[in-house]
């Protein structure tokens, strides 16, 4: 049997973890600047076996526009080069020796537009998941006083506690969002 302060903490730790899920998908989200986290999501076939790029190369920043991926074995770069071609991400990868160097094209409104959409839409599921969260912790406070393992003064204060840190974790998830939308429009 939890008691009210195991709920209280299992909630607010599984809301740190849905802010840290929220953080990680907004890395992914394209902005107009460079960042080696774009290539996360591709694969690339080395031996046999599907590996992220980061796992077979050196993925970092040249410019602000630019990702250079260094890969760690020759003959590896006409693979990863092809990877990144036939990803979904609308790169146009270009060899240069062992380095391949990936621009990112500038945006166009239109793209910023979906971008901010998408994130929005992100932001949403966080906060149904943030929302769900407080709806399971509400019920086993209903549950142990259904069970007389608590008064109902005891309930209300954990539902107002649970609710405090909830309104505080979807502030967090409307701010993320304004930055990275921020981050997006800026040309």
């Amino acid at each position: 049997m939890n008691t009210i302060a195991e709920i209280k903490s299992n909630t607010q730790a599984k809301m740190d973890q849905s802010i840290a899920a929220f953080k990680n998908t907004l890395t992914k989200i394209r902005t107009g600047r460079a960042n080696p986290a774009l290539l996360d999501t591709v694969q690339v076939d080395y031996y046999g076996s599907m590996m992220p790029i980061s796992q077979v190369a050196n993925v970092s920043l040249l410019d602000a526009r630019t990702i250079s991926v260094q890969p760690w074995e020759k003959g590896m770069g006409a693979k990863i080069e092809k990877a990144i071609r036939e990803s979904d991400l609308g790169l146009n990868p270009a060899s240069m020796g062992d380095l391949i160097r990936v621009p990112l094209p500038a945006m166009s409104e239109e793209r910023r537009k979906e971008m901010t959409k998408l994130v929005r839409n992100e932001g949403e599921n966080a906060k149904i998941a943030i929302r769900s969260l407080r709806r399971d912790a509400n019920e086993h406070v209903k549950k142990l006083v259904k069970d007389k393992a608590a008064s109902e003064d005891e309930q209300k204060r954990a539902e107002a506690d649970i609710q405090k840190v909830t309104d505080k974790h979807i502030a967090d998830i409307d701010s993320l969002v304004h930055m990275k939308e921020q981050e997006i429009m800026a040309v």
